[in-house]
């Protein structure tokens, strides 16, 4: 489970605080969980933070499981070494020995479909093929959560119908935190729901009754 307590999240800005959260209490079963909110509550933050990649003004958020960085993030890769280079080192990282390396290496390599970009530096490869040597290596370690951020739209038809798949495959075994737009996305892979709205935090056991609730938002209703 993910416990919140007493989280609260804010930005400074010019006008003041940024509120993302205030002062939520909330404890948060394991299981497929989908974050719904409009342009700007901060959806992304709010993901990085029940993984643990951000962590909020006050309070404290507290949980056993694992989690994964975002699918599809490059942000962390080093320009300037290969794709294999990069994918060598995060495996090292996380204390793969030479075999368990050589396996992930593989998978990506195949996965990502980079072919001899894979080895070039990083800083060649455009968005789309970070986004795909980011997904592989995510899907080449187990996670008790998957973090995934509007993500599923990588690469072509066919790739995303083979990222879409793989991705499938891989929650049969772990959960999902999964920020996205895409209703029919968060209804076919997520049963819960976190609304987030004016620095509050709502839990939707049905991912159904999350949904309504933020179209009523989107209409102008509380």
């Amino acid at each position: 489970m993910i416990i919140l307590k007493d989280v609260t999240k804010f930005y400074k800005t010019e006008h003041g605080k940024n509120y993302i959260l205030k002062n939520i209490n909330i404890t948060l079963p394991d299981e497929n969980i989908g974050i719904l909110g409009r342009n700007g509550a901060g959806k992304s933050t709010m993901m990085r933070m029940l993984g643990g990649i951000e962590f909020p003004n006050k309070g404290k958020i507290i949980s056993s499981n694992s989690f994964s960085w975002p699918l599809g993030l490059s942000g962390g890769f080093v320009g300037k070494m290969t794709g294999r280079s990069n994918v060598k080192f995060v495996s090292r990282l996380y204390g793969k020995n030479r075999q368990a390396t050589n396996d992930i290496i593989t998978f990506v390599q195949e996965f990502s479909e980079l072919n001899t970009y894979f080895d070039m530096p990083i800083k060649t490869y455009s968005s789309g093929m970070k986004s795909r040597l980011s997904f592989g290596l995510s899907l080449a370690f187990n996670f008790d959560y998957m973090l995934i951020d509007e993500t599923l739209s990588v690469g072509d038809a066919k790739f995303r119908k083979k990222a879409k798949n793989a991705l499938l495959d891989k929650i049969q075994n772990c959960y999902i935190l999964l920020v996205s737009h895409d209703m029919k996305i968060l209804q076919e892979l997520c049963t819960a729901g976190l609304l987030l709205h004016d620095g509050q935090l709502y839990y939707y056991k049905d991912i159904n009754d999350a949904i309504l609730h933020y179209q009523d938002i989107n209409k102008g209703k509380k």
